[in-house]
């Protein structure tokens, strides 16, 4: 049986304040007033009997319950967002073939939950769900090879596109753990050229007229992190990166990129000629699932990109 008085909205201003660690964060996050956000977290304290942040600190810090505690807020409140997706079944009965590209930066789990979602709706239908770099999926889209396509912006003007932004994913250094000056001490490890996230960074460091050693160029992801893990050097990536190398995380520090506050859109697009509304259903799908699978433990484990990892509509 549920404790009598404790509520959705307790947990999720308990969570949004220990992930900012301030009141009127949490207040910005959860779309109450900052008076009532301190109302909620009294209440559920009360709930408990115990108190979850020490009162005294500021930013506020989790004593040992809450941080007990939001281990498990963190798991109810996913599965209740995962219910919410879910739950939300589209219909769509009318199409005879639905064709998607993606980018292979999701983890593991976020591709299979949306092919199930997908062709639950997809009953009668013909569905296919390929893995492609940025560069082929916009190929593949252009010659009308696929219906959606979900990747990183280019930068370029699409013409007979539209767009459906998803999420912004900030730049980020990954370096080995305890490494004291990673980018003078150890060497850059940057991903293959012909990779539109290679040109990205790339341009951003040029910009910054910044140079490093052209050694290591590496066209595997996980290898890359793999590397990083090992303090064979340190690279720049994003947090949807960093969160499909969750096994190497033990081996490595995460930094803000040394070009300043920069980032990529991963967006889902279609052509023109394409006026259905089930591109706006699936980009809707696809935020939920992206929310509650990726974004929200990110921002769980590395809070300071709070302002910057986020998603968008």
């Amino acid at each position: 049986m549920v404790m009598k008085g404790l509520s959705l909205r307790g947990l999720e201003v308990f969570e949004a304040l220990a992930r900012t660690g301030s009141v009127a964060q949490a207040a910005e996050i959860t779309g109450l007033s900052q008076p009532s956000v301190s109302q909620q977290l009294r209440n559920l304290e009360n709930v408990l009997g115990t108190e979850l942040v020490d009162h005294g600190r500021r930013p506020m810090r989790l004593t040992q319950a809450g941080r007990s505690f939001l281990t498990r807020t963190e798991t109810i409140l996913a599965e209740l967002q995962m219910a919410q997706s879910e739950l939300t079944v589209m219909d769509l009965g009318h199409l005879t073939t639905l064709s998607i590209g993606l980018i292979d930066d999701f983890d593991n789990d976020l591709t299979p939950r949306l092919a199930t979602l997908l062709a639950d709706s997809l009953t009668r239908s013909k569905f296919k769900l390929i893995t492609l770099p940025s560069l082929e999926i916009f190929e593949e889209l252009e010659s009308q090879r696929l219906h959606l396509a979900v990747s990183a912006h280019s930068g370029e003007v699409l013409e007979g596109v539209v767009e459906y932004p998803l999420v912004q994913d900030p730049f980020i250094l990954v370096a080995p753990k305890g490494a004291v000056d990673a980018t003078r001490d150890l060497p850059f490890l940057r991903y293959a050229r012909e990779q539109l996230i290679s040109r990205q960074i790339e341009a951003h460091l040029a910009r910054q007229q910044l140079e490093f050693e052209e050694r290591f160029e590496i066209g595997s992801h996980l290898a890359m992190m793999a590397m990083v893990a090992q303090g064979l050097g340190w690279a720049i990536t994003t947090p949807l990166g960093y969160m499909r190398a969750a096994r190497f995380h033990d081996g490595m520090d995460v930094h803000p990129a040394p070009f300043g506050e920069s980032s990529r859109m991963i967006s889902l697009f279609t052509r023109t000629d394409w006026s259905d509304q089930v591109p706006q259903e699936v980009a809707g799908m696809i935020r939920r699932l992206m929310r509650s699978q990726i974004v929200d433990p990110a921002l769980a484990h590395l809070p300071w990109l709070s302002d910057r990892l986020k998603v968008m509509g």
